[in-house]
């Protein structure tokens, strides 16, 4: 179901089409059943993520020798999309697999990649990245955990907070001073496997605004032992390098999230104003309704073409910093816009949580803030000037 006449980009392949298509059948028979039932235990189940890796969900763009499907970021587009568009958005898999295991394919050894793609593209791993804490929030220099070296382990201490998969992840990627001294360049990436270790704890799934389904959860490490062939690349320090490198991709995912609630809510409300009828008329028959839904769609349709250009330029390894945060800062303004317009729209039923529009107001707030909130994004542009 699209709203937007857009050209198809052209990497849109006859494969691409029929792998979009058996992941909209996988989430309307695994998920959308359940998805009351994940918002009210605030977490998908933990047989989701083995029923998706036995479906070759997990790690879509990983490569087939350490246990991916062998496809690319496009593959999880088409993922993302599926999501949005059904309401499934709380599920933490994009994270898994297009956030947390390119660190270990860009930057992990040989044996890295061999221990741990596989298990990650089985659901036997799920997948989290701390790297939050409770007085740092966008600015990953000030991150206090620390990894200290002790003979052949890190023994690592601190705590996260806002930690995505939090609640169910057993592979945790820690953002950790190695060496405090040195600054952002002190900064290394330590995997913990949390069911092989002692001194690890989970706190409390966090009570949000919105995205109830998704686990959100503090993380505390406490004299947490790892062997130092965690470390995620051949020398430490080099962790906030390889964080700068991959936020692109990060950026670039937010926005296609947000695309993806753009189309839903301009679906849902489009059906809305047809059928609500007020003083004698459908609520479409409004001026006032066929100019705002005008104005959301011109928004969205120059926010889609945005988008594929983007995808164009990530495809081809040119996807600059600077495009990636002016993506995530468009797109996230225009969802939360649209949505708060369309939610308008539905009047007073547009605040009740049994329609999608409401949720959908609730989830999106968030969108400004992760990834590096738009006043981050602000400042990142304007060293472009």
């Amino acid at each position: 179901m699209t709203t937007l006449a857009v050209p198809e980009p052209a990497y849109i392949t006859e494969d691409l089409r029929i792998f979009a298509d058996g992941v909209a059948k996988f989430i309307a028979r695994e998920a959308e059943p359940n998805s009351e039932r994940y918002i009210a235990q605030h977490a998908v189940d933990r047989s989701l993520w083995i029923k998706a890796g036995e479906a070759g969900l997990l790690c879509a763009s990983m490569p087939e020798e350490y246990g991916g499907a062998g496809g690319s970021f496009v593959h999880e587009a088409v993922l993302i999309d599926a999501l949005g568009r059904r309401g499934v958005d709380g599920w933490g898999i994009v994270l898994h697999n297009a956030i947390v295991a390119p660190y270990i394919l860009h930057y992990g050894s040989e044996e890295q990649k061999k221990r741990w793609l596989p298990r990650l593209a089985s659901g036997e791993l799920i997948a989290a990245i701390a790297m939050t804490e409770p007085g740092t929030g966008s600015d990953l220099q000030a991150v206090k955990t620390t990894a200290r070296k002790d003979g052949n382990h890190y023994v690592i201490n601190g705590s996260k907070t806002f930690i995505t998969n939090g609640g169910t992840a057993n592979f945790v990627i820690v953002v950790a001073k190695t060496d405090p001294t040195k600054g952002s360049k002190g900064i290394s990436l330590v995997c913990v496997e949390t069911d092989e270790v002692e001194g690890f704890r989970r706190g409390r799934i966090l009570d949000k605004i919105g995205q109830k389904a998704q686990d959100t959860a503090e993380l505390f490490f406490d004299d947490v032992r790892v062997p130092t062939s965690n470390l995620i690349g051949m020398d430490e320090g080099m962790g906030f390098v390889q964080l700068m490198q991959q936020l692109p991709q990060e950026r670039l995912i937010i926005a296609l999230q947000a695309l993806a609630v753009i189309e839903r809510a301009l679906a849902v409300t489009g059906d809305y104003v047809k059928q609500r009828k007020a003083f004698g008329k459908a609520i479409i028959d409004f001026q006032n309704t066929q100019f705002k839904l005008a104005e959301c769609k011109t928004e969205a349709t120059v926010a889609k073409v945005f988008c594929h250009y983007c995808m164009d330029l990530h495809l081809k390894g040119q996807l600059d910093a600077t495009t990636a945060s002016m993506a995530k800062l468009y797109l996230t303004e225009a969802q939360c816009r649209i949505v708060d317009e369309c939610l308008q729209l539905h009047g007073g039923y547009g605040y009740m949580n049994e329609y999608p529009i409401a949720r959908m107001y609730a989830d999106s707030r968030v969108q400004k803030i992760y990834g590096g909130t738009n006043e981050i994004m602000k400042l990142l542009i304007a060293r472009s000037l």
